[in-house]
């Protein structure tokens, strides 16, 4: 049985204790730490945690009862509480971003190294059956070269969303939809395709008039013989979010859709697809063997397990520096206006953060901050829509 506690207990957090909740014979949640009191033991209440101490950072650092702690708190904060977390030789899950700097997120891989703990990087996506029906399709040959990926990382976020005392401002939040958002669909193609060679990109704010970051941003992922298109924003209505596969052969989609193409003599497509293809691809999805779990339960259960018997985590924290490589790219193209090579070198400015804080555009100036939004209804996505 391993000791559970969460760090950070605004809305995020709810997901964390929700998903520990499915695994009574695994863990148990024996404290939770905020640095709004008050809001820990909403949570305690609301969870039915009456085992659970509210503690403050410091006492959890010192308990020597807790195996795995949930890092929800704001992505400015990530870093050196992880890193605190992981020499007083507990494991941890931090939710994303991992950090809004490489050197950040460097700082907590080599914490995880020294430590020997377990670290692991919030990507509960990949913990979908839907998803994963179509890396299989990827991974199974079928859809022939892929060509060009198009992702819809759409999401609505009305005015008072950015009034969120610490979302807004790169220093705190450390970006927009392209980090806090999109970073799902980032993880997604990295985990199908790999790390692409290069990225350009144009970001704007379009009408969050309290947010200094943007809420839309056009990237395309460059790799040796194909390219992905992503655009990341919290200004479309409906939040229609699409992952869309072309390969020599087939694509696939999510929501899940299957297209092969049969060419004539003369280059051009015949009628209706090939059936044979199609046929193939969708028998592959219906052999898929359901997730026990999906979302953040699946992959909560995931890092439970790979703290009990040494293994690594599904999603480890060199997955999760990853994708911040990958939106760290997309910004630095976006304000220099210019393709960036990948990997980033450790000497670069855009490396330790330096340069997004000097040269960023601040779109507005957030003159509202209030310290909660309230209880309300919180959508995550249409259909298809990561969860949150």
């Amino acid at each position: 049985m391993l000791n559970v506690a969460v760090v950070g207990t605004g809305n995020i957090s709810a997901a964390h204790l929700a998903g520990y909740l499915r695994f009574p014979e695994q863990c148990r949640v024996v404290a939770l730490c905020d640095v709004v009191p008050e809001r820990a033991h909403d949570k305690k209440e609301r969870f039915g945690l009456a085992d659970a101490d509210v503690v403050t950072f410091e006492e959890l650092l010192a308990r020597d009862d807790v195996d795995l702690v949930s890092n929800c708190t704001p992505p400015s904060e990530h870093a050196h509480l992880t890193v605190d977390l992981l020499r007083s030789g507990k494991n941890v899950v931090v939710e994303k971003p991992m950090a809004p700097s490489l050197a950040e997120c460097d700082a907590m891989l080599a914490a995880a190294r020294e430590s020997g703990a377990t670290l692991s990087v919030i990507a509960q996506n990949r913990f979908r059956d839907d998803l994963e029906t179509v890396k299989e399709a990827v991974d199974s040959g079928l859809l022939g070269a892929v060509a060009h990926v198009r992702v819809d990382s759409a999401w609505f976020r009305g005015l008072p969303y950015y009034d969120l005392a610490w979302r807004g401002t790169w220093e705190s939040e450390g970006g927009g939809p392209t980090l806090n958002h999109a970073i799902h669909h980032v993880d997604l193609l990295l985990w199908m395709l790999g790390a692409p060679q290069a990225v350009t990109a144009a970001m704007t704010n379009a009408w969050h008039d309290n947010a200094e970051v943007e809420d839309l941003s056009v990237a395309l992922l460059q790799y040796e013989r194909t390219i992905a298109a992503l655009t990341a924003s919290v200004v479309h209505h409906g939040e229609e979010q699409a992952f869309v596969v072309q390969g020599s052969e087939a694509s696939v989609a999510q929501p899940w859709a299957v297209r092969a193409t049969r060419t004539q003599p003369n280059g051009h497509p015949y009628p209706g697809d090939d059936a044979d293809r199609v046929e193939q691809l969708t028998k592959l999805a219906e052999a898929h063997t359901p997730l026990p779990f999906e979302g953040h339960a699946g992959q909560l259960g995931d890092v439970l397990a790979a703290v009990a018997t040494g293994r690594e985590p599904a999603v480890d924290g060199e997955a999760g520096r990853r994708t911040v490589e990958v939106v760290t790219a997309i910004y630095q193209a976006a304000i220099e206006r210019r393709t960036v090579d990948l990997p980033i070198p450790a000497g670069s400015p855009w490396y330790s953060g330096e340069a997004l804080l000097e040269h960023a555009p601040r779109y507005f100036t957030k003159a509202r901050s209030v310290a909660d939004l309230g209880d309300g209804v919180y959508t995550y996505g249409g259909s298809p829509a990561p969860t949150l």
